[in-house]
């Protein structure tokens, strides 16, 4: 059949009609507001199916002078840690209606972040999100006094702007409590590159667990996130046999860590135990399982786009949100022979 150019698009108002609600309801619905019941948004969904309706994203910008898009300047997407983090954050922006232009960073320093940075500013984008977990971020962010909100997410966000984080001192000593609990004295650290703010963030977490318990911090050797370097690192560690548990930055050098344990012949757990930190989808399928730290990265992406929307709607003032990781226990781990 030939579709006629005279046929009217269905609107808000017609959805509304619909349903048997106000345009207002149905404007909540649309864009995810809490406080909708179950029953009302049941029935609104319905009717935006029945009549075919699509939001007019072009008009709603001319009305509301916004882009309704957000600029997410991200690095490292090689990682599975800024990876998942971006798909949370592109998650939820679109659940709140918003589109997500994208900047990835071959490499950080000042001059890309602020040519990014200028790129999202002449598109016209409404709020800023910084996923590049370096130390240098904000400082680089700092100078070019940015007229829109900016979210750093994993850091703190150091006052001028907003942090989303999960909080990785607190995975860090969870990590360590477990290898404490099973009775572990020698417990080293594989840290990620020190100029990360997790990595950092990891490794003092892991200082302050064995400071609180009394125990030695002289464990520690630097890696680069890969599980090659997980591997080299777990080579010596095997000859040295310093530590009878090692707390690894991320599940990928732990790969690396497991595999060198494996070809020297030290088992785990009976001889060293091993925790990771991620929990990414195959580490419970690694040999063995491996016990490791668990970040919800989609909750970290809706708490960043909730405090964009505070900041972007509701006037907020800067401020930080923190997700709380939680350690899961698989079959690397166990008390020291």
């Amino acid at each position: 059949m030939a579709y006629s150019s005279e046929r009217r698009l269905p609107r808000l108002e017609d959805v509304a009609e619909r349903a048997g609600v106000s345009h207002q309801t149905v404007s909540r619905v649309i864009n995810n507001h809490p406080n909708v019941s179950k029953a009302t948004r049941e029935r609104v969904e319905a009717a935006v199916a029945e009549l075919g309706y699509r939001r007019n994203t072009a008009a709603r910008s001319l009305v509301t002078r916004r882009s309704h898009t957000i600029g997410v300047l991200a690095s490292e997407l090689s990682q599975y840690g800024p990876a998942n983090t971006l798909l949370g954050v592109e998650q939820a922006a679109r659940n709140a209606g918003y589109f997500v232009s994208i900047a990835a960073l071959r490499e950080v320093s000042a001059d890309s972040i602020t040519d990014a940075a200028r790129h999202f500013m002449d598109q016209g984008v409404d709020g800023i999100v910084a996923l590049v977990p370096h130390a240098g971020t904000l400082q680089a962010l700092e100078v070019l006094n940015l007229d829109v909100p900016v979210v750093v997410v994993g850091s703190s966000g150091e006052g001028r702007f907003s942090g989303a984080m999960v909080d990785q001192k607190l995975g860090a000593r969870l990590a360590v409590a477990h290898l404490i609990e099973q009775g572990h004295k020698r417990i080293g650290h594989i840290s990620g590159p020190q100029d990360w703010i997790d990595a950092a963030e990891r490794a003092e977490g892991w200082r302050e667990a064995l400071a609180q318990a009394g125990l030695d911090d002289d464990l520690l050797v630097e890696g680069d996130w890969s599980a090659g370097s997980g591997y080299g690192i777990g080579q010596q560690l095997a000859v040295e046999r310093a530590a009878t548990a090692v707390f690894v930055g991320n599940d990928q050098m732990a790969l690396g860590v497991l595999r060198a344990f494996g070809e020297a012949g030290v088992r785990v757990p009976e001889d060293v135990s091993v925790v990771g930190f991620d929990d990414q989808p195959e580490a419970g399928y690694f040999m063995p399982p491996l016990t490791t730290v668990r970040q919800d990265f989609e909750e970290l992406g809706r708490r960043c786009m909730d405090m964009m929307l505070a900041l972007l709607e509701d006037g907020a003032v800067a401020g930080t949100t923190v997700v709380d990781p939680r350690i899961v226990v698989r079959a690397s781990t166990a008390p020291p022979a």
